[in-house]
């Protein structure tokens, strides 16, 4: 396998704990330059990961034709200019979620890698979690019978992120909780059950709890600390109903409620079991047997599906092979989450 020169643009929290130590571990990646705004910032992770070039500006590697992939790790509305120039430039990208700020926009990213020939993939890790799989093929191998039903929540108690910057403005991140934290649980369900098509969305948002930044109370604000001149016009809590082709789905979703309990967990009904999955653990498998109620908990060996997902990424470069994050099949995703956003404004329900 070639090994791959890579450019990493973006030194927060996503490029710096799981997409440079990933690349650093990997026998088939070196990494040429990261870039960020903040030069400080670009010098500081150059010099932690031992990359010989930090920039400000991505726009200064487009002309080297010694880089092969680019991991996009910036903010949401940066995402789709960014991976199309790349794409267009001649690379391979592994974009972070979500793909963009709305669907369209990822369909533009989709006709910039199909048009230059190129990779694109999303960053979907669950998609690489060994114990998802399991789920995953346990659900095709028939063991929860017929899967009717699933019911996702992505809660917290009051962990708005960065209020008043970039997470918190809808201009630059595309919605708040349901398009930060819902991506990850409904690609993941996405990712099981494969549905052929989703059918109906039904959703509601709301942003209430700091409509008056200054008066929040947080537990817990990571990519704090808060901003009280900035903007804050982005759902703390969204739920909804989705019908697919396959099963249906309800989900709730906050980053912050006047509930003190976290809920992060995804629930598989079938009419022979169940399965409960606490969201990066392990799961509990409800079902009978012998004529009795049965249960049993998961034992699987964990891996780190940031690596994986790097790993499984340049071997798909390599190969020249779309694999599982590959962009056309995370559409469904982003389509779902839109509809979502539209029904919320339009107040019902709306068909795909």
């Amino acid at each position: 396998m070639k090994k791959m020169t890579v450019a990493v643009i973006g030194c927060g929290n996503i490029a710096r704990n799981s997409h440079l130590p990933s690349y650093a571990k990997n026998p088939n990646a070196k990494v040429k330059y990261v870039v960020d705004i903040k030069e400080d910032l670009a010098k500081e992770v150059a010099e932690e990961f031992d990359v010989p070039y930090a920039l400000t500006d991505y726009k200064d590697f487009l002309d080297d034709k010694e880089i092969d992939v680019v991991s996009v790790c910036t903010p949401n509305d940066l995402h789709a200019p960014m991976t199309i120039d790349c794409l267009d430039a001649g690379f391979h990208v592994l974009c972070e979620k979500p793909a963009a700020v709305n669907a369209e926009l990822v369909r533009d990213m989709k006709d910039a890698a199909d048009r230059n020939g190129r990779i694109l993939n999303i960053g979907v890790v669950n998609r690489f979690n060994v114990v998802v799989n399991e789920i995953k093929d346990m659900i095709e191998a028939g063991e929860l019978g017929e899967l009717y039903h699933i019911y996702c929540s992505f809660r917290r108690h009051r962990s708005i992120p960065g209020l008043g910057g970039w997470f918190t403005t809808k201009e630059k991140a595309g919605g708040g909780v349901l398009i930060d934290w819902g991506v990850h649980f409904l690609d993941l369900i996405f990712y099981c059950i494969n549905p052929k098509e989703v059918l109906t969305v039904s959703g509601s948002t709301y942003g209430k709890l700091a409509e008056d930044m200054k008066d929040y109370v947080y537990e817990y604000m990571w990519a704090g600390p808060p901003d009280y001149d900035g903007i804050y016009d982005v759902e703390e809590l969204v739920t909804g109903f989705i019908r697919t082709s396959g099963p249906s789905i309800t989900f709730n979703g906050a980053w912050a409620q006047n509930i003190g309990e976290d809920g992060m967990f995804i629930e598989f009904m079938g009419d022979k079991g169940g399965i409960k999955l606490e969201y990066g653990g392990d799961f509990t498998l409800y079902t009978t047997k012998d004529g009795k109620l049965y249960e049993e908990k998961s034992d699987i060996e964990k891996n780190d599906a940031f690596y994986d997902e790097i790993d499984s990424f340049l071997r798909a470069v390599n190969a020249n092979r779309k694999n599982r994050a590959n962009v056309d099949n995370t559409i469904i995703t982003a389509d779902a989450m839109d509809a979502i956003y539209k029904s919320a404004e339009l107040g019902r329900e709306i068909t795909l």
